[in-house]
């Protein structure tokens, strides 16, 4: 999702391509519509979270808020979502002791994954915020996971722990994320800043 946001900041403010503060873009997880809020920050409709097993994909006989899975020898209690990727979210007391580095790879390679999955360890804070780690699948623990922060948040909802308009802490910065619930989008926003420029030669 940092692509996401990255791609549109400067199609809008920095090169002057589009003067429109709203487009739709075409992603590997199909089309999603990106804005500029008035805090010039981008804002993107992520869709509705799908819980269905079969659609994230994750193997249970029927869809339930709390599963229960056993791995690395232990009971770990978990919520699982689908962003248009597969996620795992894991509440845990503290963020800065969790076993992110030891526990998302079996997680993320769990039998019951048969894409296997990213691996998300959320922090309840408040009602209207959580801190999350994610190790994200195939690359292991990210700064920053825009999906599993939605993830996260769509996860904490359903559960009932959190309200509809979460702030999520992450090591490389903040998402806000907003979801009225089942049958409704997600939308998550967050700031995109420009790097560098560079040339590709098709």
């Amino acid at each position: 999702m940092r692509q996401r946001r990255a791609l549109f900041r400067p199609l809008c403010a920095l090169k002057g391509l589009t003067n429109k503060r709203d487009i739709r873009v075409s992603t590997s997880n199909g089309r999603m519509v990106l804005s500029v809020t008035e805090d010039d920050l981008v804002r993107v409709n992520m869709g509705e979270p799908n819980f269905e097993p079969s659609q994230v994909p994750f193997r249970a006989n029927k869809a339930e808020k709390t599963y229960i899975m056993r791995a690395a020898e232990q009971t770990v209690l978990c919520g699982v979502v689908s962003m248009g990727n597969p996620h795992c979210v894991i509440q845990v007391d503290d963020v800065e002791t969790a076993t992110v580095e030891t526990l998302g790879p079996v997680m993320e390679n769990h039998e019951r994954f048969p894409e296997r999955a990213n691996i998300g360890f959320m922090q309840v804070v408040s009602r209207s915020h959580i801190r999350l780690r994610v190790y994200e699948r195939g690359a292991g623990e990210t700064q920053a996971c825009g999906s599993g922060a939605c993830a996260a948040a769509a996860v904490g909802i359903q559960q009932g722990l959190l309200g509809e308009e979460v702030r999520v802490e992450l090591p490389g910065g903040r998402l806000d994320i907003a979801w009225k619930g089942p049958g409704q989008p997600l939308y998550m926003t967050g700031p995109a800043a420009h790097v560098y420029d560079g040339f590709i030669h098709l």
